[in-house]
């Protein structure tokens, strides 16, 4: 049922979409004449690897002057485009691709990038038990945290929505992210929809 909710879903938005492709592509472009586009190498279900695709918000080439870092607010390498895009939400428009395919699902733990998974499962216990379901567009971590929660705390979340997921429950994470993406503060999410979890989230540990 997930999966062809899924299908569906991200089918009918890559159709409606498609204006705003082509508008922020020309905009990306006009900035700087780099790539529109950005694909990136994460972690699926069950440990297996994809190619993540992103609008461009960041300079190009922004790693090979940083290498890989964890994910931070004001990041200095975003660009003036960039910083709408991700305030939206709008650079991750195109995972819609992503979901499509199967690579990922609308709600589920955040993809992370192969070499933050092997650090973050050495450290944090109980941390791959994330890879057993798909990853997420959106979901309770990427709603109720923000850039700054710490990866063992996001991991909490993570738990609880595989604990507790239902289609009840994706509608409304799902209606929440374009509450939080219509309203322009994707980036601010924790502080503006609240800083409790949702009920029984005290249980998980």
């Amino acid at each position: 049922m997930k999966r062809v909710f899924d299908l569906l879903l991200s089918g009918l938005g890559l159709f409606v979409s498609l204006p705003l492709w082509v508008f922020f592509g020309i905009l990306i472009k006009v900035q700087d004449g780099g790539p529109i586009f950005y694909g990136q190498e994460r972690v699926g279900e069950k440990g297996r690897t994809f190619s993540v695709l992103k609008f461009r918000s960041m300079i190009v080439d922004a790693e090979g002057q940083t290498g890989v870092v964890w994910a931070v607010e004001n990041d200095p390498r975003v660009t003036k485009i960039g910083r709408l895009l991700r305030a939206t939400a709008m650079d991750e428009l195109p995972q819609l691709w992503n979901i499509f395919k199967g690579d990922m699902s609308f709600v589920g733990p955040r993809a992370e990038r192969p070499e933050l998974v092997e650090q973050f499962a050495r450290s944090i216990q109980g941390y791959r038990a994330r890879l057993s379901v798909k990853p997420g567009l959106t979901g309770l971590a990427q709603v109720y945290g923000r850039y700054d929660t710490l990866p063992q705390h996001k991991l909490k979340f993570d738990r609880l929505y595989i604990k507790r997921q239902s289609l009840g429950l994706d509608l409304r994470l799902i209606m929440l992210s374009f509450l939080i993406s219509f309203t322009g503060k994707w980036e601010h999410r924790g502080k503006r929809v609240g800083k409790r979890l949702p009920a029984q989230g005290s249980q998980v540990s």
